[in-house]
């Protein structure tokens, strides 16, 4: 038999049960009647670097805002679109969220977070031996860069060499001169169109781009007011550039024999090209060699007795050679193809009397005056090519003659008789050996590839010292030969070694 208690309980039960399942029911008729007539929205999240800026019902009604807005961008770059920033992004996005922003509140945020944009070219200038250098340049139309390039080109050579070279119709070599093989530039060169910051620099003018493929973004711009008695050379000289630096920096002169207008202003900037212009060329030239000189003794004549008896003639020597031309400057070494022996060269002969010495030491005849026997002989085989000469290069003065065109290996000789004081080796010069003379002279020749003799050694002119090569920092097999008064680098006071044969 059910107790009444019991009873009471399971009807309670069936009561909140009932009760349960209408508040159930009446809750999914209310929502499915509410949402029968709400239809989700078509909107669009605007997010910035990531970041969600908030969600806006017409993207385009916010890109006409951009555009409308950044009038002094449009009149700075004479452009007729405003882009969104860089980072800047719009998806689409469906939902039943009533919280949509305003475009104008956006459009404030993004003011103040990031730069708008504008449509051009982004060129990119790597370097596959040179992990650092990555140039990045903007310019509005690729065209600009083009010509800036045709410029620089045309610093290093002249317009009509590069459009005979351009269109295939460079003159033929009969006997000598020289035609470019080959031309391009070393570095990578990528231009891809984009959306460029406005406030990033932007190229709009081809002669300012050229300015810094030449000069780079830091060099000082100097200039020069032509005086009276001013050539290229002096000017050059007087600001630690060499002629050839000159006429990049001043393309409008052809070569150094052209004429300035008192008054007239040139620039004396120091060139930092930002690309490298590589030319491979092929030349033939003749070139002539210093006039090797002896001295011979008759006992029979006084001591003050001096004639040439035998008259001397220089060499000529045909080179037909491969020449790499890096931004203007010849590499130091070249690869010579053939020699032809234009005329041989005759040795000039001065016989003196008797040779005397006193008191002061083996060739001395009084105490100021040195007769030192023979003359300065030359420190390579020839015919020889010079590649570089006493000069600045790149605002640094070059001490020294690179001679090249005898080959790796080939014998370097002592410029005449004195005493081996280093024979070393250096981190720039590479092998190297200087040679103390008489009367405090000093020559120096560096970039051997191997020594031949050891310091304290006495040696005499034409004695095997060395032989040629490339060690140190080089960029080809060659002789640096240098003179001084004093020992090199320590105190020493090095001149042009053409003094010596001159």
């Amino acid at each position: 038999m059910k107790s009444k208690g019991g009873m009471m309980m399971k009807s309670k039960e069936k009561i909140i049960t009932i009760v349960t399942c209408i508040i159930v029911v009446s809750f999914l008729i209310f929502f499915t009647r509410t949402k029968k007539y709400e239809e989700p929205k078509e909107v669009y999240q605007v997010y910035l670097n990531g970041q969600k800026m908030g969600l806006i019902a017409d993207a385009d009604e916010l890109y006409d805002l951009i555009d409308n807005e950044q009038k002094d961008i449009k009149n700075k770059y004479n452009v007729n679109k405003v882009y969104p920033p860089l980072g800047f992004e719009i998806m689409e996005y469906t939902t039943y969220d009533d919280n949509i922003t305003d475009v104008t509140k956006i459009y404030d945020k993004i003011k103040d977070k990031e730069d708008f944009t504008i449509e051009g070219y982004q060129i990119t200038i790597t370097d596959e031996e040179d992990s650092k250098k990555n140039i990045v340049i903007n310019v509005l139309d690729k065209k600009i860069f083009k010509k800036a390039l045709k410029n620089v080109v045309t610093a290093f050579i002249s317009e009509e060499e590069f459009n005979k070279y351009i269109n295939n119709s460079q003159d033929e070599i009969i006997e000598t001169g020289q035609i470019i093989e080959h031309m391009y530039f070393k570095e990578k060169i990528n231009i891809k169109k984009t959306y460029i910051s406005a406030n990033d620099k932007i190229y709009t003018d081809e002669k300012d781009l050229t300015s810094f493929l030449l000069f780079g973004d830091n060099t000082e711009k100097k200039s020069y007011e032509v005086k009276q008695g001013d050539t290229i050379a002096s000017i050059s000289e007087a600001n630690e550039l060499n002629p050839q630096e000159f006429l990049v920096a001043n393309p409008k002169f052809r070569d150094e024999n052209s004429l300035l207008a008192i008054g007239q202003k040139v620039n004396i900037a120091l060139i930092n090209p930002q690309l490298t212009l590589i030319e491979e060329l092929h030349v033939v030239q003749d070139v002539e060699s210093v006039l090797e000189k002896e001295t011979k003794y008759d006992n029979s004549k006084p001591s003050d007795y001096s004639q040439v008896t035998q008259a001397g003639v220089t060499g000529i020597t045909r080179f037909t050679q491969k020449v790499r031309v890096v931004n203007g400057e010849q590499n130091q070494g070249v690869e010579v193809v053939s020699k032809e022996t234009i005329r041989e060269p005759v040795t000039e002969i001065t016989t003196k009397g008797k040779r005397y010495s006193s008191g002061g030491g083996s060739g001395y005849i009084s105490g100021s005056f040195v007769d030192v026997g023979g003359a300065w002989g030359w420190p390579t085989n020839s015919p020889y090519l010079i590649t570089s000469e006493f000069a600045y290069r790149w605002g640094k003065m070059h001490y020294g003659l690179d001679i090249s065109g005898t080959g790796h290996g080939s014998p370097i000789y002592a410029a005449r008789d004195g005493v081996v004081v280093t024979s070393s080796t250096h981190y720039s010069l590479g092998k190297y050996v200087i040679i103390q003379h008489d009367n405090n002279y000093y020559t120096m020749y560096a970039h051997l590839s191997a020594q031949k003799v050891n310091v304290g050694q006495t040696v005499s002119r034409g004695q095997v010292i060395g032989l040629m090569g490339s060690t140190g920092f080089s960029t080809g097999t060659h002789l640096h030969f240098s003179a001084s008064i004093g020992m090199p680098y320590e105190g020493g006071v090095f001149f042009n070694p053409w003094q010596l044969y001159r």
